[in-house]
């Protein structure tokens, strides 16, 4: 009796717990969390049925699968690919490509795996692209490589619901002979430039030292043209004074000439002089011209008038002893004018 009443409880026990594993897994295949980041592809009995979008997700047991898909942007670095260059140079290249699905039905279903099929997709484009251009660009041109090898990669990857956001080349590896030529050719561009570098600073600096002796003789000649315009300035103005000098001496001259002339004719006026008298002072002045150093003597056109004039000096001296008489219409003035035509010829 024990032992069958021990025998049914382990049974019922068993029972139990297969009915409990069964609940669980139902509830297990029922009730599923879809994570953050990630969507839910519902099929049921092998076909598409749903997406189930980030949270809880309630299945059909038995019946619906759940398979989740990454709609994050992943980057899959490729590995190092050996490619041919157009001019059959052969580099080693690796890219990044940055993915993220966006249709996941149709990256579950148009393609049996769409992370293998992209990371080929890379390596045929890779070819393709670096196929198209010289070592020389493919070592300077990166952009255009990304945006070539994108714009390759993009119409077939849309068919696969996975858009190429973007493509990074990571690396590009020449061949060794071809670094130490590149390495030479870098070494000789540098003493190019430094020589290039050198004679323009040469050059530079003698156009410099060029501009600066032409603007030092520039400013000596304006310097020299300045001192000689102020020294024409200052003997102009000497030239203007001096003759402003002169002129007024000129004019203080010849105003005191005629002053004197004036003086004199007036004197002469006054003492009314005889013929007599106007004949001595013309005889002393013939003698002052005859006493002078000069070589030359310049005879009066007068000189019949002189000789007349000496013979009316002589009846004056020959009448020096009688009282002479006065001329007519004469008063003591013209006396006094005879006395001194005779103190003039006795001098």
């Amino acid at each position: 009796m024990i032992l069958a009443a021990s025998g049914g409880e382990i049974a019922l026990i068993v029972v139990l717990a297969i009915v409990a594993i069964i609940l669980l897994t139902t509830f297990m295949r029922t009730v599923r969390l879809v994570q953050q980041g990630t969507v839910g592809i519902v099929k049921r009995l092998g076909q598409y049925h749903s997406t189930k979008n980030p949270g809880m997700a309630m299945l059909m047991p038995f019946v619906d699968s759940l398979q989740l898909v990454d709609v994050r942007e992943i980057p899959r670095t490729g590995d190092q690919q050996d490619v041919i260059t157009k001019d059959n140079v052969s580099v080693l290249v690796s890219a990044t490509i940055f993915s993220q699905v966006i249709d996941p039905r149709a990256a579950l279903f148009n393609v049996s795996n769409y992370e293998v099929a992209i990371f080929q997709l890379a390596r045929t484009a890779l070819r393709a692209v670096f196929g198209g251009l010289t070592l020389d660009e493919a070592l300077t041109e990166r952009e255009r490589i990304n945006a070539e090898l994108q714009n390759h990669m993009d119409p077939v990857t849309e068919k696969w619901g996975v858009r190429i956001n973007r493509i990074e080349i990571v690396d590009i590896v020449p061949p060794t002979p071809v670094l130490q030529a590149m390495s030479l050719q870098k070494e000789a561009e540098q003493q190019k430039r430094a020589a290039i570098l050198r004679a323009e600073g040469e050059k530079q600096a003698a156009i410099n030292e060029a501009e600066g002796k032409k603007q030092a003789a520039i400013l000596a000649a304006e310097a020299q043209k300045e001192a000689q315009v102020r020294q024409a300035e200052g003997e102009k103005e000497a030239v203007l004074l001096r003759a402003q000098g002169r002129k007024a001496a000129v004019i203080q001259d010849a105003e005191g000439r005629a002053e004197a002339v004036r003086k004199v004719y007036a004197a002469i006026q006054e003492s009314h002089p005889t013929p007599e008298l106007l004949a001595v002072l013309q005889l002393d002045t013939l003698s002052r011209l005859v006493e002078s150093d000069n070589a030359k003597l310049v005879v009066p056109y007068e000189s019949a008038g002189l000789l007349g004039a000496a013979q009316a000096l002589k009846g004056v001296l020959d009448r020096a002893g009688e009282p002479a008489a006065p001329p007519r219409g004469s008063t003591a003035p013209a006396t006094g004018g005879n006395s001194s035509g005779g103190n003039s010829a006795g001098s």
